[in-house]
């Protein structure tokens, strides 16, 4: 049977490489995105030529109702969901001083990375435990959260705060679901190029020529994208509520 994974995010940047490279895996795409396929042509164009199966679904992350839709079309379409890549996510509007944060950036980051994620997780599980175990497994979770989820940055702090509940998301969900034949486990990037990067660009490539990282070079989306099909392709079946460091090294303490 061909599995179905779903992306949230999944039309540009990390989420559309994952999209990618699971479709070049074997799943059939289901992409969740807030703009519409219409605006997103050129890079679904390059699933359909690669002969990639999906469906597109214009939808809100934070929104109940499109959680509900989303899995409706996913299993009319495809017969079932075996994945989900929890990749969708905000940055704060404006980077501001903890000290000047608002409530109204907290609620919109927190109520999209965290509550959303939350959510739509806890809705696809209840559909992966309706369906049939294929092989020893009945499906996989996959949290793309960040650097930030341990690493302080106090010009975001609501950004941080999501990613870290994230994590913590992985580890509940892990739990809840490993005797039911599904697991449950996050990719955490560092310095990634995409559009969220834009703003930081030169003070992140400083970092890399200053030693920061190991590994000295900027991540790619591709970069993610493998790390997901890790988990995603069951390489790792005796394994759940693992996080795994895509970040060049960034993460090991040093001297």
């Amino acid at each position: 049977m061909k599995k179905t994974a779903i992306v949230t995010g999944g039309s540009r940047g990390i989420g559309f490489a994952v999209a990618k490279k699971l479709g070049s895996d074997g799943f059939n795409i289901v992409i969740m995105a807030t703009r519409s396929e219409a605006d997103n042509k050129d890079t679904m164009a390059e699933l359909s030529d690669a002969g990639v199966p999906y469906l597109y679904f214009q939808g809100d992350i934070s929104s109940r109702e499109d959680h509900k839709n989303l899995i409706k079309e996913a299993v009319e379409t495809f017969g079932g969901i075996h994945v989900l890549v929890n990749n969708a996510g905000v940055a704060p509007l404006v980077r501001a001083d903890l000290l000047e944060m608002t409530e109204e950036s907290y609620d919109r980051v927190m109520g999209i990375n965290t509550k959303g994620t939350m959510f739509l997780t806890q809705a696809v599980a209840n559909q992966m435990l309706k369906q049939e175990y294929i092989g020893t497994r009945r499906g996989s979770i996959i949290n793309i959260t960040s650097i930030s989820s341990d690493v302080s940055s106090i010009s975001r702090g609501e950004y941080c705060v999501s990613k870290a509940g994230m994590s913590m998301l992985t580890s509940l969900y892990a739990h809840r679901l490993a005797d039911e034949g599904i697991l449950v486990n996050e990719v955490r990037p560092g310095v990634i190029i995409t559009d969220m990067t834009t703003v930081v660009r030169d003070k992140y490539t400083k970092m890399i020529e200053d030693g920061v990282f190991p590994i000295a070079r900027w991540g790619m989306p591709e970069d993610i994208a493998n790390a997901v099909s890790i988990f995603a392709c069951d390489m790792l079946p005796y394994t759940t509520g693992e996080c795994l460091h895509v970040d060049g090294g960034f993460h090991i303490k040093r001297l």
